[in-house]
Formats: C-alpha cells, sequence, structure tokens
C-alpha cells in the first residue's frame, strides 16, 4: 500500500480553511436572525438648536424663532474702496532692489505694507519718506503709486 500525499502541514491548513468557512457561514446566518427593520423611523436623526444629534424630535417649546429681516448680510466696513483708494504716508523700512520688492511702515497706523517694484512710481530707498495708495493684494495689502515725498 501507498502513503498518503498529505502531510500533516495539509491537513492543518485544509482544517484552518474550513473552520473559517464554517465561522463565516455561522455569522452570515446569525445577521439573518437578527436583522433589524431598516424603516425609515429607524434611520432619521434630529439636530438641536446645540448641534447635538438625538434620536427624538426637539420639543416645540425649545425652539427659538428668527427674524428673517433680523439678519444682516453685507461687506465689512472696514474694507470699503473710498478709504484703500486714500493717499497714505509712510517710510521705506525695507527695499530689496535686485529682488524687487520692499516693506512701508504707514505713518497712521504703523502696519507694514509690501510693495513691489512695479508700484513704484519713482526710485525710492530705505528711509525715504513716501505717499502711496493701498490695494489688495493675492496674500494681503499692496503698496501702489509709491512716490518719495520731497
Amino acid at each position: 500500500m501507498g502513503r498518503s500525499q498529505e502531510t500533516n502541514k495539509k491537513k492543518e491548513v485544509r482544517s484552518k480553511k474550513e473552520k473559517k468557512k464554517k465561522d463565516k457561514e455561522k455569522r452570515r446566518q446569525e445577521r439573518k436572525e437578527n436583522k433589524k427593520s431598516n424603516s425609515l423611523d429607524d434611520m432619521i436623526a434630529y439636530v438641536n438648536e446645540d448641534g447635538s444629534i438625538s434620536s427624538t424630535p426637539p420639543e416645540e417649546q425649545e425652539k427659538e424663532e428668527t427674524n428673517a429681516e433680523d439678519i444682516e448680510v453685507s461687506v465689512p466696513k472696514g474694507s470699503s474702496e473710498e478709504e484703500s483708494n486714500r493717499v497714505h504716508q509712510g517710510t521705506v523700512t525695507f527695499y530689496n532692489e535686485s529682488k524687487g520688492f520692499g516693506f512701508i511702515r504707514d505713518a497712521e497706523n504703523g502696519e507694514s505694507i509690501f510693495f513691489h517694484v512695479s508700484g513704484l512710481m519713482e526710485e525710492v530707498s530705505e528711509g525715504n519718506a513716501v505717499r502711496f495708495e493701498i490695494i489688495k493684494g493675492k496674500k494681503g495689502p499692496n503698496a501702489n503709486n509709491v512716490k518719495v515725498v520731497r
């Protein structure tokens, strides 16, 4: 008689696969038996005014009425075009001629404003008193039409 071609290792692997199949089938059967109803009422969630989610609807007396006419939608008051187009005065605090940019300290509020060489009307250097307009740039306010005060 010939010996079986199946080794112990092969038997272990086969038995593990069979056990996995049986466990998987058992879990599938349990899910079918314990299946919950997926009705619309079970899926609805309610959100209260604090943003908390619950399964019960909020009480009518807790709701606060908001008048739509009381809601104001507008542009912030600090960003009007008139203010940005007016002429400011300041001092050049930094200027890199080789890279073509610099910064001006606004005399009115002490804010540091970026400027590019394309916004210069005449040559400037560090320490010059200048007049300029503020325009909106990609990364914030930029000085434009920069002129030296004589």
